[in-house]
Parts: C-alpha cells; structure tokens; sequence
C-alpha cells in the first residue's frame, strides 16, 4: 500500500505536536502518562494559578488542575491533584503560603496523620497562611512611625552636639577638641595607674582569688552537712512546736482547762485568799493554845475537856 505526500506530511505535523507538549510538560515537571488522583479545596478569594505547586514539606508532588468560582457560596473552589503514591489524612489541612518575596502562591499539604485516609474526590479545609510581605504592608505604617521618633531623635542628639561644639570665638572647636584631648589622657593615664596596680599586687589578687574560692568550697560543704543533718526537718518540728505553745496559751489567755480557770477565775482566786489567811490563823491559833489541839494531835485517845474560861481567853 502506497502512502501519499500528504498523508506522510499530516503524520509528522502531527508527532511533531504531541512531541512539543510532551517535552513542555516534562520542563514543568509534569508527566501525562502518569496517573495522579484529584481532591477539592476552596478559599474566601482566588490567589492560585494553574502553574502553582502543591507540595508536601517543600517538595512537589502534584499540580493546581482546575480553579472555579462558586456564584451560590462566594467561594473559590480549586481542584489540585497529587501523586497516587501519596496517602495523607482526610482532616489534613491545606494551606496557601506565599512561594517568594516576588510574590507567587502555592498550596502544602499539613498531614495531621490521624489514620482516616483520603480518597480521591474528598473535600479537604484549607487555611492562609500570611507571608512576609504581607506583614510587612500591615505593620508598615507602625515601622514607619517608629522610623519617624528614630529620626527626630538623632536630629535632636545632632542639634545638642552642635550646640555644645558651636563657640562664638574664632578658637571655639580648636578649644573644644584640646580639652577633649586632654580628657582622652587623663583617662589613659588613669588607665595605666590601674594597670601598674594590678600588676604590683598581681599575687595578692591571685591570692584573695584562691582564699574566695576555698571560702566558696567551705560554704557549699558546710550547706551540704546542714542538708545531710536534716535542718530542715528539725525547723519543721520547731515551728509545730511553736505552733502548739501558741495554742495552748491562747487556750489558757481563753480560760480553758484547769490552768486557765485557776489564772481567769476571781472567785476561785479570793476563795484561796481567805482559805490562806484562814490557815495562816489556824496555825497561829495552834501556836499560841496548843492545850485546845492535844487531844487531835496526840497519838492516845485523851477524853475531851471543855476548854476552861482562861482557854477560851
């Protein structure tokens, strides 16, 4: 069978056509024999374009098939396909971040890795992220005011040095810069002093170095004795001493208990008053007619005998 000239001309035009887009597919780095698998998203306003990546961790694995507005919700849907060796969870979030400080957008995927995986179809939500720019042209106008008091400061720093630096005599700056001079070489030579201090006394400090250290060495074992000696345990069982001395002194300031009421009751205090002085009297009583106290006192039984009138006097 003989093919014609046009025949021959049509085939190559044609080969020649899909060689084109096959190569302009593989510069973008999309391949049309393979298979990828589709998912939906939808943002509140469009930034994507269809050569925007979808990446996973910095690393592209699919492209932006398809970008429709939704005239009943507002919304922008997008339509992305990936790789089918990808498998990410179906609560995974979808983030538009900007790719450059040119500008430019693209979309990651944020796997949430919950185990519930996504499949081809399924909505996935979406989130925006700012990009520096963005925060830039937010923040600007809070730069720029504090660029503005920046500015205004050293204007005013330069106006003071002015004022200071200005004489009206014709060796105002000359006078200006000898003092400054002169200033530098008294604080060198009070720098040097210093110096030929240090360095006379070079053992000293070495020495008042050493004793701090080994003073610092004594402190921390001494702190460490303390700790091993249970310090703080015997602090702990002197405050619920105190505790409980202040308590039993509120207890008797209340007139609680015996003591308490022995130190509160006045009837109880004059009672051993009288009861004193009344025994004070007894015994004076007994020292001076001790005939009245024979019988109870002697180790006999003495029958009783009326007290006779000198007795009783």
């Amino acid at each position: 069978m003989k093919i014609s000239r046009e025949i021959k001309t049509a085939i190559l035009v044609l080969s020649g056509i899909a060689l084109f887009i096959y190569l302009f597919s593989y510069l973008k780095g999309d391949n049309i024999f393979s298979s990828t698998d589709s998912y939906y998203t939808e943002f509140d306003y469009n930034a994507l374009t269809l050569a925007s990546p979808v990446t996973v961790k910095g690393n592209k694995i699919g492209k932006i098939e398809d970008i429709i507005y939704d005239f009943e919700t507002g919304k922008t849907r997008v339509l992305f396909s990936v790789n089918p060796q990808l498998e990410f969870s179906k609560n995974s979030i979808i983030r538009l971040y900007q790719t450059g400080l040119m500008g430019g957008n693209g979309l990651a995927i944020v796997d949430v890795y919950d185990g519930i995986t996504a499949k081809p179809g399924d909505f996935i939500a979406s989130e925006v992220k700012p990009g520096l720019v963005s925060l830039l042209e937010n923040d600007f106008s809070k730069v720029s005011s504090d660029l503005d008091k920046t500015i205004r400061s050293a204007d005013t720093l330069m106006s003071s040095l002015n004022t200071l630096v200005v004489d009206e005599s014709d060796n105002g700056l000359k006078n200006t810069i000898a003092e400054l001079n002169s200033t530098l070489k008294s604080f060198k030579k009070t720098s040097n002093d210093v110096q030929g201090v240090i360095s006379n006394n070079d053992e000293k400090i070495a020495s008042l170095l050493s004793s701090f250290e080994k003073t610092s060495k004594d402190l921390g074992v001494l702190a460490e004795d303390l700790k091993n000696a249970g310090l703080s345990t015997t602090i702990s069982d002197l405050n619920k001493t105190l505790v409980s001395m202040q308590s039993l002194l509120a207890s008797l300031d209340n007139g609680e208990g015996t003591i308490g009421k022995l130190l509160k009751d006045d009837a109880l205090y004059n009672n051993l008053e009288g009861a004193s002085k009344e025994m004070e009297l007894l015994l004076l009583d007994i020292k001076l007619h001790p005939a009245r106290y024979r019988r109870i006192l002697s180790k006999k039984e003495i029958p009783y005998e009326a007290p006779t009138e000198d007795q009783k006097n």
